[in-house]
């Protein structure tokens, strides 16, 4: 392949060197320019045998050319090798081989002499011009060796005609073209070593034969050319005014079109004539004898002399074609066997060499065995060529190419007209004019209308590879549609194209290729191999890659066709073959990600699996903008596929780190959220191209979910633990520390739960800057935990209060109003523990001041305020940090049951820390009323009598508590702490007039005073309307009342209810005063009065009173 490509180049340059020459010389650049003898024009000099060197100089010196001299200066110089062009005396060439002649000799190479003649031409200043008349200076010796080349060259000339930038663009387009070394034809190559140029001539004599047929074939006249430049000239020298204003004069019809085609093709005058003349002469005394049914090469050599060419290497070279033609069409790749005439193709053989011999034979003899061979050359090609049809049934008899690769690789040639001489990106105006035209080349071709299309589709998509030009594609892409399908060929057409078959050599041997699989079979691969890896050779996402990929789908539906290509294809379907693009290149692509990923690793400080997650996810995104909908018209589920091999690749990556992780380090903090977002992604991609029902059922099959969550939730619990046992400790640590007094005036609470608030909502920002991925459970534990370190503060706080026993003094025992002598031992009477707290309880008791007290409320109370605040900051940032898009696809392909957050996590906090406040509430007023408040409450009201110790006289300590309380307690807890109080304040009341003990006798008219006393002691709670609710504070003192009501009945009443109630008791219902014989008891043993002594001393042996 590289050897075709090195002729291929090498042909390219011949053709420029001879346009740039016909240029120079067909200008003013040279004064005069003197034909070599039997040359007329230029048309019939070889320009390749013209010096470059000799014909710069000339033009340097403004002197006369003489071409004689020219060609035989470049003859000269082939003797020679190549020089580089410089004055360097440290280079010399060995004339021997070096590996054949044994040692270097131990002599200097001989000195170089001064006279000979230089054929360098010194390099122009850019004031002189070719045009100048000014005899040109003799060139300075250099005086040290110079690195500069002195070789002119075509850049410096400054005074050509062209001054048009985008025809120079052009022909550095038409010098160095893209590379299509990676598409050639799979056809057997020529074993007689035809040229590119062979192939070109040889198709251009093939038209004219075939325009010859329909009668368009004029032998021009040979003066157009003598003052005027080419029409190819012109158009390389034509600038833009000349293109606007002025149009070469053209002919129409056949003869305008043939001359066109001989440009297109780069053919000279010269041989068009001589081609011309010699299908004429071809068919002199042939009546009836059709142009396109001759053996056009041995025609054209039986019929073309030796004279009509300039010089006998030309004359050489061109007989060499034909007779290679002749051996290539005949003899090397027959579609049909020889049989008998077997031997004669080997006759074949000798003549063409006896032929091409004949030239170096003595002048006498080369004419006469040049006709001898001809002669019986005739004799044995026509029988060749009129062996039976190959199959294709047109009812020729005469094929003068039997092999099917040489006459497509001629219909190449021609179809190479259709593109613009200056820019082949292009095609030409006369375009369906030519493609008309080449139809007439078909019938001595053998060319159908489905190898048309196909040859066409691949002249076309070569062009596209040398040029890039995408309309050059668009257009093949059409040429490839309207190839056939088999069902859509006729039946000739069919058994034609079933004969042309070729054996090709590749990798694997000998191939048996048919016609469409030799043409097309290139194309699907180079497409494949763009496609393979699509993310190189379309980053951008052109609208190229949308053709290349309904070439590579076209051309493979027309190959599916041919025998066995699908199993040599390896894809049963369209979808398979996408699904191949589609892997192939994203493996490229992940390994060049994974290759920048490690070599950016270091300086990134980033660990590569992070790196490469987001990467990867870059990657995705731009398949999935990119290229996905260009796949996606071919197979729909093309971005699933895509997708499913991305997480399957990072996933091979990702898994032995996963499997490792058993801790939250740097890494897997690092490692796990990219991850987790990565396949987040793929999740939604898939369900965006999926429908809902069947997302889940199409993961199941592709996927193998990368257990982040599972894995983080683990080591999320153990950090979850840890973190815990941490606050727990602090919780500790700060109840210890805490001396409950308020921070501030405005902060009224204690310093220990805002320590505790701030090493939990440290430990919550910790959780949710855990950027690991997590599942419900785990905040659920923290919500646990949390919850368990209130509950433990609470209790904490409670745990040092003492009990209600330890605050209330032991009940006296209850005696009547007179003494009696003796009380038997069956006396039925309360038995009193009459212990009181011992010193170390009076202390802990003494050291819970009211203050501290409320400054425990309050701290409780802001305990309790701020959980609902920090609960909602919590949900709202997990809301943050979990979406719920793809939740239920990933729960559902790890197999784990969707889980929730608990709705009241903190209902256990918050229950303890109402009962904690409930019960300091209990306590601080019970303290005040019986420790605080003892002697002057509990031990002195109404003692000695009612009327001598009213209650008015505590109205102002308690006045001083309540202030005291207001002050302290915050206001949310001010009626609380207060109902408190004035339900210790109530029962101190009750103990006073139900157990005040033997100092305390009560007599009917007390009972308006202690009437008075409860209605003070109410009205100083309600406090006109800025203490407590009148309500609330009537429904306490309604047991009071009804105490007091008790003592205002006569005594005869009291006993008999007493009596009745005791009754009553037994069958579960009250007396009709509403009170139970215990209160009844009390009163009466508080009553002063003599029947009422009588009676507890007769029915209840109650002692009499020591008083």
């Amino acid at each position: 392949m590289e050897e075709e490509d090195g002729v291929e180049l090498l042909q390219r340059y011949r053709r420029d060197r001879r346009v740039l020459l016909n240029f120079i010389l067909s200008g003013s650049l040279i004064k005069k320019v003197v034909m070599p003898p039997g040359a007329v024009s230029l048309d019939d000099v070889d320009l390749d045998q013209v010096s470059v060197d000799h014909v710069l100089n000339c033009a340097k010196k403004g002197g006369m050319l003489e071409l004689s001299e020219a060609i035989r200066d470049f003859h000269d110089s082939t003797l020679f090798p190549t020089m580089n062009k410089t004055d360097s005396l440290d280079e010399f060439f060995l004339v021997t081989n070096p590996g054949s002649s044994g040692t270097p000799p131990r002599r200097a190479p001989p000195p170089i002499p001064v006279s000979t003649p230089s054929h360098v031409v010194p390099i122009l200043s850019k004031s002189e011009s070719f045009h100048s008349t000014e005899p040109a200076e003799p060139p300075v010796e250099p005086t040290e060796p110079s690195s500069e080349p002195l070789e002119l060259s075509i850049d410096d000339i400054d005074d050509f005609e062209d001054d048009d930038e985008e025809v120079d663009n052009r022909r550095i387009l038409r010098r160095h073209p893209n590379d299509a070394s990676d598409l050639s034809l799979r056809l057997p190559s020529f074993l007689t070593g035809i040229t590119d140029d062979d192939l070109r001539e040889t198709a251009f004599e093939i038209l004219l034969a075939c325009a010859g047929a329909s009668g368009g074939l004029i032998v021009p006249s040979r003066e157009k050319k003598k003052e005027k430049k080419s029409r190819l000239m012109r158009k390389l020298g034509r600038s833009k005014t000349d293109n606007a204003v002025s149009q070469p004069q053209q002919a129409s019809g056949l003869t305008g079109l043939l001359e066109t085609m001989r440009i297109q093709l780069e053919i000279s005058e010269a041989m068009d004539t001589r081609t011309r003349i010699g299908l004429l002469n071809a068919l002199v005394g042939k009546v009836g004898k059709r142009m396109d049914t001759i053996l056009v090469p041995l025609e054209l050599l039986c019929c073309i002399s030796r004279t009509e060419f300039s010089d006998k290497k030309a004359y050489m070279r061109w007989q060499k074609r034909q007779l290679n033609m002749l051996e290539e069409g005949l003899v090397n790749h027959p579609a049909v066997g020889f049989g008998e005439s077997g031997r004669k193709a080997s006759d074949l053989r000798i003549l063409l060499t006896k032929i091409e011999e004949s030239e170096s034979l003595p002048s006498s003899s080369v004419e006469l065995q040049r006709t001898e061979c001809l002669r019986s050359l005739r004799d044995i090609a026509i029988p060749l060529a009129e062996r039976p049809a190959r199959g294709d049934l047109t009812g020729e008899i005469c094929h003068w190419a039997d092999g099917y690769h040489l006459n497509v690789r001629l219909y190449e040639k021609l179809l190479l007209s259709v593109f613009d001489v200056l820019d082949e990106g292009k095609l030409t105006e006369e375009v369906e004019e030519i493609l008309e035209l080449l139809k007439s080349t078909w019938r001595i071709l053998g060319i159908t209308e489905t190898m048309h299309y196909t040859c066409y589709t691949w002249v076309l998509f070569r062009q596209f590879l040398i040029t890039g030009e995408r309309g050059i594609l668009q257009h093949a892409i059409d040429q490839l549609k309207k190839i056939p399908l088999k069902e859509q060929r006729g039946p000739q057409e069919r058994l034609q194209l079933k004969s042309l078959c070729s054996k090709v050599k590749d990798e694997d041997g000998f191939q048996d290729l048919t016609f469409l699989q030799s043409f097309l079979i290139p194309i699907q691969k180079w497409a494949d191999k763009q496609l393979e890896n699509y993310h190189l050779h379309f980053a951008e996402g052109s609208a190229m890659m949308e053709d290349i990929v309904t070439v590579a789908m076209v051309t493979r539906r027309l190959l599916v066709e041919e025998s066995d290509t699908v199993t040599k294809l390896g894809h049963a379907t369209e979808r398979d073959q996408i699904d191949w693009y589609i892997s192939s290149s994203l493996k490229y692509a992940f390994a060049r990600i994974l290759q920048i990923v490690d070599t950016t690793a270091e300086s990134t400080h980033e660990h590569p699996l992070a790196s490469l997650a987001v990467e990867t996810k870059k990657l995705l995104k731009k398949d999935a903008s990119l290229y996905i909908p260009i796949l996606s018209k071919w197979n729909p589920r093309a971005a699933a596929v895509s997708a499913c091999l991305l997480h399957k690749l990072y996933g091979s990556k990702l898994k032995p780190f996963v499997d490792a992780a058993e801790h939250l380090t740097e890494d897997v903090v690092s490692v796990f959220p990219a991850a987790d977002d990565l396949e987040q992604y793929i999740m939604a991609l898939i369900s965006s191209v999926n429908e809902v029902e069947t997302v889940e059922t199409y993961c199941k099959g592709k996927l193998t979910p990368y257990q982040i969550e599972t894995t983080s939730g683990t080591l999320v619990l153990r950090w979850v633990n840890s973190q815990l046992g941490r606050i727990l400790e602090w919780v500790e640590r700060a109840i210890k520390q805490e001396h409950w007094d308020p921070i501030s005036p405005q902060q009224r609470h204690g310093s220990s739960i805002v320590e505790v608030y701030r090493i939990i909502e440290e430990t919550v920002d910790q959780f949710f800057s855990l950027e690991v991925p997590m599942r419900s459970s785990e905040l659920n534990s923290l919500f646990r935990g949390i919850n368990n370190a209130f509950q433990m503060f609470t209790n904490h706080v409670i745990e040092k209060l003492a009990s209600k026993e330890d605050l209330i003094p032991p009940v006296p025992i209850l005696t009547r109003y007179k003494k009696e002598v003796g009380i038997k031992a069956f006396v039925k009477r309360e038995i009193i523990d009459p212990r009181l707290p011992d010193v170390r309880r009076s202390s802990q008791i003494n050291i819970l001041t009211t203050p501290k007290l409320c400054v425990q409320l309050n701290t409780l109370h802001y305990a309790v305020s701020q959980l609902n605040k920090f609960e909602d900051s919590i949900r709202q940032r997990w809301a943050r940090k979990r979406p719920q898009e793809n939740v239920n696809i990933k729960k559902s392909l790890n197999g784990l049951p969707e889980s929730s957050i608990d709705k009241n996590p903190f209902d256990g906090s918050r229950k303890d820390i109402n009962t904690a406040i409930d019960r300091i509430c209990e306590f601080t007023g019970t303290k005040i009323i019986f420790w605080d408040l003892r002697e002057k409450f509990i031990d002195n009201l109404y003692r000695p009598s009612v009327s001598q110790s009213r209650l008015e006289m505590l109205v102002e300590p308690l006045d001083l508590v309540l202030n005291q309380l207001c002050d302290i307690i915050v206001e949310p807890l001010r009626d609380r702490i207060v109902t408190g109080l004035l339900q210790a304040s109530l029962e101190g009341l009750l103990r006073v007039l139900l157990d005040g003990g033997p100092s305390r006798l009560f007599s009917l008219n007390d009972a308006r005073l202690l009437e008075e006393d409860l209605e003070t002691l109410k009205e100083f709670f309600i406090s006109g309307g800025d203490g407590l609710p009148r309500g609330t504070v009537e429904n306490q003192v309604s047991r009071v009342r009804n105490v007091i009501k008790l003592h205002g009945c006569e005594t005869r009443v009291l006993i008999d209810e007493l009596k009745s109630a005791s009754g009553l008791e037994l069958q579960g219902n009250r007396d009709r005063l509403g009170a139970d014989s215990h209160t009844l008891l009390r009163v009466l043993c508080h009553r002063c009065d003599s029947e009422a002594s009588q009676f507890l001393k007769k029915q209840y042996k109650i002692p009499s009173s020591t008083s």
